[in-house]
């Protein structure tokens, strides 16, 4: 996953998705969608001219009344606008490397627009000014009135019709800073604290840091501002990601929770383990599910954390219908821990580490060739591979290639053959010897000519 982040922000209805949408899914640029387990599509992955970045759909900023559309550059708004405002673009302003300010062709310049670019000039990051459904020329030309918006050249485009995205592109790439290279901490399993906003991160790495064996120092991350801490477990170096500070001073409103995947798609791309916290009191919601879909693209080793086991009333069937509940939510996962603790009276939380610890060893687990061969010979004969068209599935050899993800390769006569339902035969079958918990397995399949 690339670490940079180009936010879409602008007033509702000026066309952000349908821009967003073109950006990502265009055949040249897409490299692939970032999924996650629901429908709600605010991330994805795109590529221009070989640099690849996240775009982020923030949603429309909520100025409150319907702002008129006017053709005067008009005084900023009340003070109320200009506070809604910020506290919808705060976050992705923060983690963002570019901006893109999205404004309406159709509409001209409004007092929405005004608030927007308000903010957004006084940060640091690169703004570019994008002005959407400017698909004739009359509307290309009158884009020339966003000038007073202060923000450098406005841009028109037609995200519907693509018209003018291969300019803003190559001004997005332009502005983009250069990949940040990875930790140098030899041999430190980095690991990562992940979830909504108030599931008790800042908590629980008070917590673990509280049960240290040795800290070492805080060290700068990756990303601008956060800070990782370094520390050693039973002699094994560790580096703690945080994401605990996505709600400054508490002023985000808890509306914007989907915002701070942002911070947390940064985290995961950094971590070999995530600890994926949810409320046990909430149970796990749409945005756990979220964060989870992006952990499992990412193929990144995971265990889950039921926090604030302490506020739930319970009996001796308890943990073991929250366990069902959590898996059945989290239906891709089903291998991995999940642990109940509470990092408010640290009841469990010195299991956290060794829990990670001992995936992060399941990760880096090797299968001998002859070992794996023989599996394959027995899941074979178990249950037959699938045909098509008078067509069987073959399997020649097997290999494990790489760790960390353990990655396999089978060859086979065909691989058009292999169904989804027979991959997830052979990885249960993979698991029910090497039990590789809390880590996802990577198969791929070549075709090879018997000899």
């Amino acid at each position: 996953m690339p670490s940079r982040i180009v936010a879409l922000v602008g007033r509702p209805n000026v066309g952000k998705s349908t821009l967003f949408n073109r950006l990502i899914g265009r055949q040249e640029a897409i490299v692939e969608d970032i999924p996650g387990t629901t429908r709600d599509r605010l991330y994805g992955e795109a590529e221009w001219n070989d640099q690849r970045f996240i775009v982020v759909d923030t949603g429309g900023l909520e100025v409150g009344p319907e702002s008129e559309p006017r053709r005067e550059v008009v005084s900023v708004a009340s003070s109320a606008y200009v506070g809604q405002i910020r506290a919808q673009a705060e976050v992705a302003i923060e983690e963002a490397d570019v901006i893109v300010m999205v404004a309406d062709a159709r509409d001209g310049l409004t007092a929405g627009d005004e608030e927007v670019a308000a903010v957004l000039r006084r940060t640091n990051k690169p703004v570019i000014l994008a002005v959407n459904k400017a698909d004739n020329e009359a509307r290309a030309e009158s884009v020339y009135e966003f000038y007073q918006l202060g923000l450098d050249t406005p841009y028109p485009v037609s995200a519907l019709h693509g018209l003018g995205i291969g300019d803003l592109l190559d001004r997005i790439v332009s502005e983009l800073p250069a990949e940040e290279p990875a930790p140098a901490e030899t041999g430190a399993v980095r690991i990562a604290l992940v979830g909504r906003p108030n599931v008790g991160k800042s908590a629980l790495l008070n917590a673990l840091l509280g049960e240290e064996r040795a800290i070492v120092s805080d060290i700068p991350g990756t990303t601008r501002d956060a800070i990782d801490t370094y520390l050693e477990w039973d002699g094994q170096p560790i580096v703690l990601v945080d994401t605990a500070g996505i709600r400054r001073r508490g002023k985000i409103d808890p509306g914007l929770e989907k915002y701070s995947v942002m911070r947390t798609l940064r985290a995961i791309a950094r971590a070999d383990v995530v600890l994926l916290l949810i409320d046990a009191a909430q149970g796990v919601t749409a945005q756990d599910a979220h964060v989870a879909g992006y952990i499992l693209a990412e193929q990144k080793s995971v265990v889950v954390i039921a926090n604030k086991w302490d506020l739930v009333v319970k009996d001796t069937y308890t943990m073991n219908e929250y366990v069902a509940k959590i898996r059945a939510a989290l239906r891709f996962l089903d291998y991995v821990p999940v642990l109940f603790i509470s990092a408010k009276t640290r009841q469990r939380v010195h299991t956290v580490l060794p829990t990670a610890l001992r995936v992060y060893a399941q990760r880096t687990a090797r299968i001998p060739t002859s070992e794996l061969n023989k599996i394959m010979a027995d899941a074979v004969a178990r249950h037959s591979p699938p045909s098509k068209a008078g067509k069987r599935l073959k399997f020649y050899y097997a290999a494990q290639v790489d760790v960390n993800p353990p990655t396999f390769v089978f060859f086979v006569n065909d691989s058009r053959l292999v169904h989804f339902s027979y991959m997830r035969y052979i990885e249960n079958q993979l698991r029910a010897q090497y039990q590789f918990e809390g880590t996802p397995l990577k198969l791929l399949f070549r075709e090879h000519e018997a000899e």
